[in-house]
């Protein structure tokens, strides 16, 4: 049975993109008014004491030990022991925002919510599935892609896992994209897609040409009268090293594209801020004509979804990504790393174009923290364990046919060499 708070949201989303591809689990999902909603009013409206959320205070102040205060002195301990928001902080969510309308000019005039904060990307990627994925409702994915995409979509959500080819001639593959996504819409009546760029693992990006075939794509099968989840998976948004590339994220151009487009952004600074360990991500969603109180019932029942999992997210990381983003020398210190990942793209890019191979064809690459190789005869596997034993040199089997070398974690005087090992153990196989 449905909980009546849950039927309450539903009827708000009645009828909308999010209503008609939401999952079981999606429509059973809400906020329940207990101890966070009352501590919520009693935040407000308890002037004498307040008794509602169970951490040790000391006059209006959460009680911090001088073990944790004397590593983040800059701090205070709202800042660091205090639970977070649901939500996640109010003011890096604004900041976030802002960001994104600074990143993605095409965003400017368009509704799209507050960034909901979720501890890091995979928490992200996993409550879209949990709203939007179920037995009937599968995930369409790039293949090559990221192990995690079927994890969540197979294992956790019980659904099927369809793929489209990333790579056709050595092009982005437009046209399997279209067909497996208008088979989707056929046979299930809408469609989910989520779109990787900078792509896990190849490292490629669309140019600004093919994002807008995709774009198209994407209104033509909303145009049939179909509804269609776009989930822009951005871990790697803005590490573009070629100037054909795409600038801006899908997301700027599916937010208003159609009503039967339900665009969601899954990005956080764990990979284009560099802080890999601090898990926080956003996630941010967006419709043509979506009302104030739909996008705000669609935020609750993410929100319950947090509430649900994990509660809330860590408050030491949101406020130090708070403070940062505010820092002056933020963006220059980004600036400074990003032209050494571009250095050791550059080293890559040379050493491919200029050394052949019988056994690896390296998959286009233009961006982020990857790229990788087809492995045209033998074992990906069986590269992948000789090159660890006799060279001492680590990457990754993603499948049979597919190795992915993250070239953002070698040093660039190391990159000749890596690379020159791994084409000379191939051949030897």
């Amino acid at each position: 049975m449905i909980n009546p708070l849950a039927q309450e949201l539903n009827e708000t989303l009645k009828g909308s993109v999010a209503d008609l591809l939401m999952s079981d689990l999606g429509k059973r999902l809400y906020f329940p008014n207990g101890i966070i909603a009352q501590g919520g009013e009693a935040a407000k409206d308890a002037k004498v004491a307040n008794g509602t959320i169970g951490m040790a205070v000391a006059n209006g102040t959460p009680i911090e030990l001088d073990s944790y205060k004397k590593n983040m002195p800059e701090l205070n301990p709202r800042e660091t022991v205090a639970y977070a928001k649901t939500a996640g902080n109010p003011d890096l969510r604004a900041i976030w925002k802002d960001k994104l309308l600074e990143k993605n000019p095409s965003l400017k005039g368009k509704k799209i919510s507050l960034p909901i904060l979720v501890p890091g990307l995979t928490a992200a990627l996993s409550y879209v599935a949990d709203i939007f994925v179920d037995e009937d409702k599968p995930l369409l994915a790039a293949d090559p892609c990221w192990d995690n995409y079927e994890l969540i979509t197979c294992a956790r959500r019980g659904a099927e896992f369809h793929q489209f080819k990333c790579f056709e001639n050595g092009k982005f593959n437009l046209a399997d994209l279209e067909a497996k996504m208008k088979a989707d819409a056929e046979k299930y009546g809408s469609v989910r897609v989520i779109l990787n760029f900078p792509q896990n693992p190849s490292g490629y990006s669309p140019t600004k040409d093919e994002a807008k075939e995709i774009v198209k794509i994407v209104k033509n099968i909303a145009e049939s009268g179909k509804q269609v989840l776009v989930l822009s998976d951005d871990a790697y948004f803005g590490l573009n090293y070629e100037d054909d590339i795409e600038p801006q994220s899908l997301f700027a151009y599916m937010a208003d594209l159609h009503e039967n487009v339900l665009a969601i952004k899954a990005d956080g600074p764990t990979k284009e801020d560099f802080a890999w360990g601090f898990r926080t991500g956003f996630i941010t969603f967006a419709s043509k004509g979506f009302s104030d109180e739909q996008v705000n019932a669609l935020q609750v029942k993410f929100m319950s979804a947090i509430r649900s999992s994990v509660s809330c997210s860590s408050t030491p990381s949101q406020s130090l990504v708070a403070k940062a983003l505010n820092d002056p020398a933020h963006e220059a210190q980004k600036k400074e790393l990003r032209k050494m990942l571009q250095s050791r793209y550059d080293a890559v890019r040379k050493f491919v174009s200029t050394h052949k191979s019988s056994v690896l064809e390296p998959l286009p690459f233009n961006s982020g923290y990857f790229m990788s190789f087809n492995v045209k005869t033998g074992n990906a596997e069986d590269i992948r364990k000789k090159l660890l034993a006799e060279k001492g040199i680590g990457i990754i089997q993603i499948d049979a046919n597919t190795l992915r070398v993250a070239f953002s974690s070698i040093d660039e005087d190391k990159i000749e060499a890596v690379y020159e090992s791994i084409y000379n153990v191939a051949e030897a196989m």
